[in-house]
């Protein structure tokens, strides 16, 4: 297996709004280990299409690439947070 440079190892999602379908294309290994656990357990969801000793490519539905804005944490749940951990 050849290993690959962090900035070698990209993920690539391409859908198009013709298709009910989003492929995923990527060469790092943390995402391929997602992605063969959602192919495990999700097979009519998430396939495998194609592998090489490098990368790996998968399909899904598009409806589950997702946009999400970023989570605020205010002073007050952080602080509850913290007396959480300390317990």
């Amino acid at each position: 297996m050849t290993n690959l440079t962090k900035y070698e190892t990209d993920t690539i999602a391409n859908y198009n709004a013709g298709e009910q379908t989003a492929t995923i294309y990527t060469g790092d290994k943390s995402v391929m280990r997602r992605m063969d656990r959602l192919v495990a357990d999700y097979p009519e969801s998430y396939k495998l299409l194609k592998q090489t000793d490098i990368d790996k490519t998968y399909s899904m539905p598009k409806s589950y690439v997702t946009y999400r804005k970023p989570r605020t944490v205010s002073d007050e749940q952080r602080e509850r947070a913290r007396l959480r951990m300390v317990k």
